[in-house]
């Protein structure tokens, strides 16, 4: 909304942003949600997952054996098919 001088904290301004810039709400939804899983601190239910398993006694990966062993390999094709399937 910055972009377009527009106020977050005026409801009126971010209903006409919503009515004029749907893409870009479109566009940092995704982006919140889709990118937020990939890492364990991008998503609270990641961590607080990793967390809980680590206390049990389950052996976890790392911050980056996460990244290198799921979120490449597994989410990043799917995030893709998705991509693919809703905005192109």
């Amino acid at each position: 909304m910055g972009k377009f001088g527009m106020n977050v904290n005026m409801p009126a301004e971010v209903l006409k942003f919503e009515q004029l810039h749907p893409i870009y709400l479109s566009a940092i939804s995704v982006a919140a949600v889709f990118f937020g899983a990939m890492t364990y601190i991008g998503n609270g239910p990641n961590f607080m997952v990793k967390s809980i398993s680590e206390r049990s006694g389950i052996k976890m990966p790392s911050f980056f054996g996460y990244m290198i062993k799921y979120s490449i390999p597994i989410l990043i094709p799917i995030f893709t098919i998705v991509w693919l399937v809703f905005y192109f």
